[in-house]
C-alpha cells in the first residue's frame, strides 16, 4: 500500500514521476487570476493564527463545515478563532474524497512542514504550532507567496478601486509582480437600480465625471480603464451566468440607461440588451490596449436568499448553473471577430456538461495570429478537483491543442492556496505518463517534458506578454 501524500502522490507510474520531478516541479508559478487582497500584500501582514489565513473567506471550507453540521457561529460567526479551527479540524476527517482533504494536507506540508493528519486528536498541536510559525517574518504574506516560487499574481479589482496598494507594492520593488485585473461586474448590473445608481455615484467621485447620460457613463468607465492600463493592468475579467449577445442600437441603450438612472425598473429584455452593449464596449477597449479578456461563465449565485440577507455574497451559497451558453457565446465572439476587435480571450465554464461545447467553441475563433489566441480556461471553482481537471484536460486534448494551454490558477482568496498548482501539475504529469507507458504517446520524455513545462509556466508568460518575468535557468520553451 502506498503512503498517503508522499513525494509521488498522484503519480502512479515511473514516467509520470520523471515528468513531474524533472520537468514540472521546479517551474515557477504565474497565478493570473485570484481574489487575494492587495492591501494585505502591500502591508505584508503576519496573520495572528492559522484560522485568519486559512478559514476566513474560504467558502469551500465553510460549505463542508455546514454540511457536517457545524453551527454558523463557528464558521462566519463570533466564536473565537481557535474554536473555529477546532470545528474545521473535526470536519476534515469527513472530507475524504473531497479535494479539501488533499488541499488541507498539501498546505500543511508545503507551508508548515507538518505531515500529521488534521483531526480532533492533532488539532490543538497543529493550531499552536502553525500560529507560532505565522508570527515569524518569513511567514508573512509575502513570505508565504515566496515559499511557493510565485513570480506573478493578478488580483481582481473593481473599476472604482484606487489601486493604491498595487502602487505601494510596485514602489517597494518586491520581486513578485502583483498586477491588477479590470473586473467591471458591478458596472453591468442595472437590474438593481438602487445599487446600480449608488455605484454610479462612486464612479462619479473617482473620475470627477458627472454621469447623466450613457455617453457620460462610458466616458467615466473609459477613464478608469485607461487608469488601470497606466498601472500595469493588461487583463480584464468578467464573472457572468452567461454571455449576453442581444441585438441593440445606441439609441436603445441610451434610453435604457436613462430609465435606470432615474430609478426605473428594467424589463428582462432591457437588462440583457444593456449587458450586451457593455460587454462589447469592454471587449473593444481590451482589444485596443492588447488586454487579455477572461469570462467566467456558469455560476448560479446566492441561491439561499435567507443567508444572502444575513451574510451577503461570496459566502458559500452558490452552485453550478445550467445556462444556454453556445449561441450567445458564438454571437459575441463572432461580432468581435467580424470587426477585427477580438482580443486574446479565455473562457471558463462551471458546468461540466458544457466541456465539449467550450472545447470546440475556442476552435471557431483561433485565427493563426497567436498560438492558442482563444483559450478554454482551467477547471475552476467546483471543478478544480482531480476528476474535473482530468475531464477538462481530456476534452481539450480531444478537440484542441493541450500543448498550447495556459495552465492552472488558484481563483482563491487564501494565501495558502498555491499548492493547487502542484496538484494540477501532478495530475497532468500522471495523465501523460500513463499514456506514454501504454504506448498511446511516444516514449519521448524530452519533448513531452517540454510540453509539461510550457503548460505549467511558459505558455502563460508568453500568452500574456509578461516578458519582464525572469526565465528560469535552462529554458525549454517550445517556440
Amino acid at each position: 500500500m502506498k503512503t498517503f501524500l508522499d513525494e509521488n502522490f498522484l503519480l502512479h507510474n515511473r514516467t509520470a514521476q520523471v515528468l513531474y520531478h524533472e520537468y514540472a516541479k521546479s517551474m515557477p508559478v504565474i497565478d493570473y487570476h485570484n481574489h487575494l487582497s492587495p492591501q494585505q500584500i502591500a502591508e505584508d501582514v503576519n496573520f495572528e493564527n492559522i484560522t485568519r489565513v486559512w478559514l476566513n473567506g474560504d467558502h469551500y471550507k465553510w460549505r463542508a463545515m455546514r454540511t457536517n453540521g457545524v453551527d454558523e457561529a463557528y464558521i462566519t460567526g463570533s466564536k473565537p478563532d481557535k474554536e473555529k479551527f477546532l470545528a474545521w479540524a473535526a470536519t476534515v476527517p469527513y472530507t475524504l474524497r473531497n479535494p479539501l482533504y488533499h488541499w488541507t494536507h498539501l498546505e500543511l506540508q508545503r507551508y508548515f512542514n507538518i505531515y500529521d493528519l488534521l483531526s480532533p486528536a492533532t488539532a490543538e498541536k497543529i493550531y499552536e504550532e502553525t500560529s507560532r510559525m505565522l508570527q515569524q517574518p518569513d511567514f508573512s504574506v509575502r513570505g508565504l507567496i515566496e515559499k511557493m516560487n510565485v513570480k506573478l499574481i493578478c488580483t481582481t479589482d473593481d473599476p472604482i478601486d484606487s489601486l493604491e496598494y498595487h502602487a505601494r507594492i510596485k514602489a517597494d520593488g518586491w520581486k513578485v509582480k502583483v498586477l491588477p485585473a479590470f473586473r467591471p461586474d458591478k458596472a453591468m448590473q442595472p437590474e438593481h437600480p438602487p445599487a446600480f445608481n449608488e455605484y454610479l455615484e462612486k464612479l462619479e467621485s473617482v473620475t470627477d465625471v458627472s454621469i447623466s447620460t450613457f455617453n457620460d457613463y462610458l466616458t467615466a468607465l473609459k477613464k478608469r480603464h485607461d487608469f488601470f492600463a497606466s498601472q500595469g493592468c493588461s487583463v480584464s475579467d468578467h464573472g457572468l451566468e452567461e454571455i449576453y449577445a442581444e441585438n441593440y442600437s445606441t439609441t436603445e441603450i441610451a434610453g435604457i440607461f436613462a430609465k435606470v438612472r432615474n430609478g426605473g425598473q428594467l424589463t428582462e429584455e432591457e437588462v440583457r440588451k444593456f449587458k450586451s452593449a457593455m460587454l462589447i464596449t469592454f471587449a473593444e477597449w481590451d482589444w485596443e490596449k492588447g488586454f487579455v479578456q477572461q469570462f467566467h461563465l456558469g455560476a448560479l449565485r446566492n441561491n439561499n436568499s435567507r443567508m444572502m440577507k444575513q451574510l451577503g455574497p461570496d459566502t458559500g451559497w452558490d452552485s453550478i448553473g445550467d445556462f444556454q451558453q453556445a449561441k450567445s457565446l458564438a454571437r459575441f465572439l463572432d461580432r468581435l471577430d467580424s470587426n477585427n476587435t477580438l482580443a486574446k480571450t479565455i473562457i471558463y465554464n462551471l458546468n461540466p456538461a458544457d466541456n465539449e461545447l467550450f472545447a470546440t467553441m475556442i476552435g471557431n475563433f483561433n485565427d493563426g495570429s497567436f498560438p492558442g489566441k482563444i483559450q478554454w480556461g482551467a477547471s475552476w471553482w467546483f471543478l478544480d478537483q482531480k476528476d474535473g481537471i482530468i475531464r477538462q484536460l481530456n476534452a481539450l486534448s480531444n478537440m484542441g491543442l493541450l500543448s498550447r494551454f495556459v495552465g492552472m490558477l488558484t481563483d482563491s482568496r487564501s494565501f495558502l492556496s498555491f499548492p493547487r498548482h502542484e496538484y494540477f501539475r501532478r495530475i497532468l504529469c500522471n495523465l501523460l505518463g500513463e499514456e506514454m507507458e501504454n504506448g498511446e504517446l511516444p516514449d519521448d520524455t524530452e519533448w513531452i517534458g517540454k510540453m509539461v513545462q510550457n503548460i505549467c509556466y511558459y505558455n502563460t508568460k508568453h500568452y500574456f506578454g509578461w516578458q519582464f518575468i525572469d526565465e528560469p535557468l535552462h529554458s525549454t520553451v517550445i517556440r
